[in-house]
């Protein structure tokens, strides 16, 4: 919750904190009366307890007023976090808690590694004379410098958490940066802002950065500059940080790329507190350096343009999208199947909801852990919410696809792990789940990590019964607007009703519940096991004689498409199964591909397991 949130709930109950927190004082109509923050005798502070500005005070001594959640900071002599804090314990508010899983032990870079004590005259040069910043910005920062490099530390907490070095002189045009090596990712600037505001900006560098202070706006600066993906690693480590904040000011390069910056950052950071700053010049130190006044800068702050949602947009602002939908392939967004016979007719775009089903035992997770290996070897994170496998048997499963082996060494099992790092997160409950709860991390996860593929397997073990129409209708377009607010696509697997026998594949008709799942689903898709050719495979092998040439030529599975709603293609495609891998094939020619470079490991002293593939392995 944002401190704005806390403030509305602490004014809901303003008599009551009023009293909490200065007892001493009296109501006198619909205002409470005191002397001071400190609950001093006297009525110079007065609290509205009513009306439109119930929850606000203003002290006509001092001429100082705001919100509850303020007085409550200057009351207790503290900070707003802490404020926050015992305000969320005083109304017992309990917000879902959420520790990252993976803590990655970063290093501290040393201090002696800040330069010289005192800044050298040609650093001086460039940042007062060229730059326009002032000895006191400067001092704020904590700027050093050594040699011809200027040195921006990243404080936080009185803790040194990274050093980035800036030379003077450029390569070919290009900045030559040095950051320390495994520091924790994290915005500069926290050693100079006032963390009891309750709004920041953030910009694409450090020198934007201490220019907007300069200006009189608390500002902080990526580490990594402007861009999308990896660019925001940082957001991992400043999430909590960052969660307080009313409002954020977006203030970035007048380009490309800092327009795919902020829309990015929108995303992750709160439609609802996001305003991206448009500048007269293309950054804010350049601002500085052309003489734009303290005046101007805070009109463009005053006229930031708020995010709109995402589903009110002018016909004309798609006008591109169109003519390349028309004509230009690669601007067609999303993850292709790792088969070639699909290309062209199934693409796995963002805001999509695709429903798989499948008879019982015919492999439809199987077949989708396929799919998101190759999903996650194209660039996508993902979330898999197995309520039916434990994980360990679901990681084996994946295990064996990623590495195209029936049993991969140990050292081989922690190679496909460590690639696994920044791509697959596991929702770790067996059996049923709450909703709510389900989506409470979903969304977590979208924030904090960039999630963009999430899995939910299967629709029975979500906490709704089978009979419960309404519930389950409600569930799905909670699904469909999550992932339509969140730009990501979810993959629901939902079971068919019983049918007489396994020689026919189910359809979307026959999944189990309400029509309206697969009403509202993007993408139908089921999985069928040709059990016919399997028995007449086995009965082959019994009796030693061939099967029918007609059959044999049969594929193993059939992965059937029968709603597409954003493409033109609907029809089954066959794959041909490979025991040992767990892999799906194009043809019976073709051999499993190992997600993870298997000889490179081999290469490097891993003794993986090949025994127990019949075939090589095409990496």
């Amino acid at each position: 919750m944002r401190a704005k949130e806390i403030s509305e709930h602490l004014a809901q109950r303003a008599e009551d904190v009023a009293k909490h927190l200065l007892p001493a004082g009296k109501r006198v109509r619909d205002e409470w009366h005191v002397g001071n923050v400190e609950g001093g005798k006297g009525e110079s502070l007065k609290i509205a307890l009513a009306g439109e500005k119930k929850g606000l005070w203003f002290d006509f001594a001092t001429n100082e007023g705001g919100d509850l959640l303020e007085l409550w900071r200057l009351n207790r002599h503290t900070s707003l976090v802490e404020a926050v804090k015992e305000a969320k314990q005083y109304m017992h508010i309990a917000e879902p808690v959420f520790a990252p899983q993976r803590q990655n032990s970063y290093s501290r870079p040393s201090e002696k590694n800040l330069g010289e004590s005192q800044l050298n005259s040609a650093v001086k040069n460039y940042l007062l004379g060229e730059r326009k910043l002032t000895l006191e910005t400067l001092e704020k920062f904590r700027i050093k410098s050594a040699g011809r490099d200027i040195i921006f530390p990243y404080w936080r907490s009185n803790a040194l958490v990274q050093i980035k070095k800036l030379n003077l002189d450029r390569d070919a045009g290009k900045k030559k940066i040095i950051v320390e090596k495994n520091c924790e990712p994290c915005l500069f600037g926290w050693q100079a802002i006032d963390g009891n505001l309750r709004e920041v900006t953030l910009t694409e560098g450090e020198l934007d950065a201490m220019t907007l202070h300069q200006y009189g706006i608390n500002a902080l600066s990526l580490p990594f500059g402007g861009g999308t993906g990896n660019k925001h690693k940082w957001l991992e480590t400043e999430f909590d940080r960052l969660s307080l904040f009313d409002e954020i000011y977006l203030c970035f390069d007048q380009d490309e790329t800092g327009e795919s910056t902020a829309i990015d950052l929108v995303e992750r950071l709160g439609r609802h507190r996001c305003h991206v700053v448009s500048l007269p010049h293309k950054d804010a130190n350049e601002c500085l350096q052309q003489g734009v006044t303290r005046e101007a800068i805070q009109q463009c702050f005053a006229s930031a343009k708020s995010c709109d949602p995402a589903e009110l947009k002018g016909a004309e602002t798609f006008t591109k999208a169109v003519i390349d939908g028309f004509y230009s392939e690669e601007s067609q967004q999303g993850y292709t199947p790792p088969w070639q016979k699909s290309h062209g007719k199934i693409l796995f775009r963002p805001d999509e909801l695709s429903l798989w089903t499948g008879i019982n035992g015919h492999g439809k997770s199987q077949f989708l852990g396929h799919i998101i290996l190759s999903m996650m070897q194209q660039g996508a994170r993902v979330c898999v919410a197995s309520l039916e496998l434990k994980p360990e048997r679901l990681l084996m499963r994946l295990a064996r696809q990623a590495g195209a082996v029936s049993q991969p060494s140990r050292a081989y099992i922690q190679a496909i792990h460590e690639w696994y790092s920044d791509k697959l997160w596991i929702f770790n409950v067996l059996g049923n789940t709450k909703t709510k709860r389900l989506l409470d991390v979903f969304l977590y996860a979208r924030q904090r990590y960039g999630i963009d593929v999430f899995v939910i397997d299967s629709l029975m073990k979500c906490g709704i019964g089978e009979e419960d129409y309404s519930a389950q209708k409600q569930f799905v377009d909670q699904l469909c607007d999550f992932k339509n607010q969140h730009q990501c696509q979810i993959h629901l697997i939902a079971h068919p009703r019983k049918g007489f026998d396994e020689s026919k594949a189910p359809g979307k008709m026959d999944i189990k519940g309400t029509g309206s799942v697969s009403d509202l689903a993007d993408y139908c898709f089921t999985i069928w096991r040709n059990k016919q050719k399997e028995e007449a495979v086995q009965q082959a092998k019994f009796s030693n004689t061939p099967i029918c040439s007609a059959l044999a030529e049969q594929a193993d599975s059939l992965w059937i498409c029968d709603k597409n709603r954003n493409g033109d293609w609907e029809g089954k495609l066959g794959l041909w199964f490979d025991p040992a891998s767990f892999q799906y094939l194009d043809s019976t020619q073709a051999r499993p591909k190992a997600f993870v470079d298997f000889l490179a490991w081999s290469n490097n002293g891993d003794t993986a397991n090949t025994a127990n593939t019949t075939r090589d392995i095409q990496t």
